[in-house]
């Protein structure tokens, strides 16, 4: 038995720190005929998502949970029972919450990559490039500041989907720091345009009340 918090936290810090906007004249480059405008369209056309993942470090510790998103903004990582912790998006911050030690933790997300993900206004285009692949169906997004390498990298993968809105779907993604810390996210059993409440993206303090 391992203590995932470590694991989660460094999820955490990797994904905010990974990186800052970058200068990307390669909106138009293609990657297996996939252009980086129909990766952000892809992701811009996602109203509500909710999906399983598997979350996996560089050894191969893996945890699993269930993802909530609703756009814009609003992102939900529920762990397994497990892993009694919590990791919450409301477009401005991430918030993890440790349950067992009584722990709240934000960072913001405004320089974050899953900015690209959750805020619509922001254009992918600015913060990657494409990278090759070995299938015309799978499309690869690589996200990094070149000019700050202790940012990290993270890579956004989109399989061809019909069924996905603009016809690509994100499955998975890798952060990876400065350090070689990797991490990844698998996506799969996907449903869009769910019904999701508010409330999903509430959470209980753990902390205890100071009385005054």
């Amino acid at each position: 038995m391992f203590r995932a918090s470590a694991m989660i936290r460094n999820f955490v810090v990797v994904a905010i720190l990974a990186v800052t906007p970058v200068a990307a004249h390669q909106a138009a480059a293609q990657s297996n005929g996939v252009t980086l405008d129909q990766a952000v369209a892809a992701l811009r056309g996602i109203s509500t998502l909710r999906a399983d993942f598997i979350q996996t470090d560089r050894n191969g510790q893996r945890v699993k949970g269930a993802l909530t998103l609703k756009r814009p903004g609003r992102i939900r990582f529920q762990y397994e029972k497990s892993v009694n912790m919590l990791i919450v998006g409301d477009g401005k911050s991430l918030t993890l919450i440790d349950y067992d030690v009584k722990q709240v933790q934000r960072w913001p997300i405004k320089r974050s990559p899953l900015g690209a993900l959750l805020d619509p206004k922001r254009d992918m285009a600015r913060y990657g490039k494409l990278k090759p692949t070995n299938s015309p169906d799978i499309a690869s997004v690589e996200v990094r500041d070149s000019r700050h390498p202790e940012y990290g990298t993270i890579t956004l993968v989109f399989v061809r989907d019909p069924s996905a809105p603009g016809g690509l779907e994100l499955v998975s993604w890798v952060a990876l720091d400065s350090q070689n810390k990797r991490t990844t996210i698998r996506l799969t059993n996907h449903r869009y345009g769910v019904p999701v409440s508010n409330s999903s993206f509430r959470w209980r303090d753990p902390r205890p009340r100071v009385r005054r």
